[in-house]
């Protein structure tokens, strides 16, 4: 079996940690931890909604990422509150909104925005999926606090119909492999980044033939992959908010 740079075997995530209320402020938050990349996720809630949803009984959630300048060997430029995102931050910050939306019954929410903050603190890839994994659960503490105070409808499980978890999985030299890294990522011949809900239901699949093309068999390799990740990173969602 190949062996990668970090000792892992092709169908090993790296070590995961994810930190329940890593922040104070927020109605939930943590720190998720993948391998060298690391994201804090907060979630906040506030009555109002869209103008396009008032009136409807529905909310919303949406999503905001950010990496910080330090997050990398270089430096990279930050990105001013009140100018136009970047287009890889916008579609980022897309995917993780629409990730979140499809696990949670707006109707049940009412008129209520929760906003999912992304801060990429270092990065090492898998930024986007980390973002994903470790919002799902920042929601999750944000619903059950909201709860607890008033904010939010009881019956969480109305609110957060199950869980959803993302991971990146590639071919690297010919090779399938589960949840690149940077180095991995950066001379993959294809990757794709997979969200996924528990019971098994594909959100999002993004697959990219970056160096030659792949094959549907590819592909599928790929997704198998995936889920065994998807399935392990569930495990640590469940255990970091307590059940």
């Amino acid at each position: 079996m190949t062996t990668r740079t970090d000792g892992r075997s092709p169908d090993m995530l790296r070590p995961v940690t994810i930190t329940p209320h890593f922040q104070s402020f927020p109605a939930g938050s943590v720190l998720i931890e993948c391998g060298g990349t690391r994201v804090i996720c907060a979630a906040s809630i506030e009555a109002r909604v869209p103008p396009f949803l008032v009136g409807s009984g529905k909310g919303w959630v949406t999503a905001e990422y950010s990496m910080l300048p330090s997050s990398t060997p270089t430096r990279s430029q930050r990105e001013t509150t009140g100018s136009k995102p970047q287009g890889r931050t916008q579609e980022i910050q897309r995917l993780i909104g629409r990730s979140l939306r499809a696990i949670v019954d707006l109707q049940a929410l009412g008129e209520r925005t929760i906003t999912l903050d992304c801060d990429v603190i270092e990065a090492d890839g898998g930024t986007r999926t980390a973002s994903i994994t470790g919002g799902v659960v920042a929601l999750g503490l944000a619903v059950r606090k909201g709860q607890q105070e008033g904010l939010v409808p009881k019956g969480e499980s109305r609110i957060i119909k199950q869980l959803l978890a993302a991971v990146s999985v590639g071919i690297v030299n010919g090779v399938p492999m589960l949840d690149l890294n940077y180095a991995e990522d950066s001379k993959a011949d294809a990757d794709c980044n997979v969200v996924q809900t528990e019971g098994g239901w594909l959100v999002e699949v993004q697959a990219t033939a970056e160096r030659k093309p792949f094959s549907r068999d590819e592909l599928n390799t790929l997704l198998n992959l995936a889920n065994k990740g998807i399935n392990e990173l569930m495990r640590l969602q469940k255990e970091a908010l307590g059940g």
